[in-house]
């Protein structure tokens, strides 16, 4: 009886975050990394870099801030930091990454930390068996999702980030 409760407990925690699947691509339809953006679609910050890269992630980052976090979501209703990760990739560049985090933790090349630019997935170990993913804007920012503030953008040199940096994957095929 108890296992039963905590299925449906389960059900109706998940059943609030909806779902989106990220259709397969060809490579033709790769975003060039020297894609115009119309005015209407400039973002409103003040960028240090101006490459065609930074300004599309702080489009979708614009999209997205704010969404709250919500473990195996996928939605703006509630979203998990893979499914963050995999929906920007994909809109922003029309690159298809996996889904969690674990798998994206095998994509594209390694690089050292030193050598992160724009676009690169950074990994966290934040725990014993628990991994973090974000994208790299510029001068230390990286989008990502927390628990407490849902989608938002963080620095590496915060402490804690810091202290739990694994690992920066090149993914775009034009970097």
């Amino acid at each position: 009886m108890k296992f039963l409760i905590l299925i449906l407990l389960s059900l109706i925690f998940f059943s609030g975050c909806s779902s989106r699947a990220v259709p397969h691509i060809k490579r033709k339809e790769i975003l060039k990394p020297n894609r115009n953006f119309s005015q209407n679609e400039n973002p409103s910050y003040k960028l240090k870099s101006k490459n065609a890269i930074t300004q599309a992630l702080y489009t979708e980052y614009k999209k997205w801030d704010g969404s709250p976090y919500c473990y195996g979501g996928t939605s703006k209703n509630g979203i998990d930091c893979s499914s963050l990760v995999q929906n920007i990739y994909y809109d922003a560049f029309g690159v298809k990454v996996p889904r969690t985090t674990k798998e994206q933790a095998n994509v594209g090349y390694r690089v050292p930390r030193k050598k992160t630019q724009e676009g690169d997935l950074l990994l966290f170990k934040t725990g014993y068996s628990t991994r973090h993913s974000g994208i790299y804007l510029e001068s230390g920012n990286f989008i990502n999702t927390s628990t407490k503030h849902g989608v938002t953008i963080s620095n590496l040199n915060n402490p804690y980030w810091k202290s739990k940096y694994w690992q920066t994957r090149r993914v775009l095929p034009f970097k």
